[in-house]
């Protein structure tokens, strides 16, 4: 099963100017064309709009609700990961002979509680 990331962006509201293009209406479909195209550029497929429930504040006893138009976008979770984004091994594991034990690495705390444990007095609860 694939694993998806998505991306939830506010839809336009006004109607962007373009050459050619006339009237309300098509201003309106060109600035979401051109959003859809932008997002797909990177990688983000359009998957719908919706029309969410967004709870405000109004004044300072009182809210209201007001009604937003998002974008759902979704790309495989696969392809955000880039290769500058790999991890990158440092430390080389040492190797172990067949019938020893591999020592268990200390952790910063561990050691940072053995060495302030002579400096400061214990703790009260």
């Amino acid at each position: 099963m694939t694993a998806y990331q998505y991306r939830v962006i506010p839809a336009p509201t006004k109607g962007r100017k373009a050459p050619g293009v006339k009237g309300a209406d098509a201003r309106f479909a060109h600035s979401l064309q051109e959003v859809i195209n932008e997002a797909a550029a990177e990688g983000w497929e359009y998957q719908r709009s919706d029309i969410l429930p967004s709870e405000e504040r109004q004044g300072l006893t009182s809210s209201h609700t007001v009604y937003r138009s998002v974008l759902i976008f979704r790309r495989p979770a696969s392809a955000a990961a880039t290769p500058e984004d790999a991890p990158v091994a440092t430390e080389e594991t040492p190797d172990i002979e067949p019938g020893e034990t591999p020592e268990e690495p200390k952790s910063y705390e561990d050691s940072a509680e053995t060495e302030n444990a002579q400096d400061t007095p214990p703790s009260r609860p």
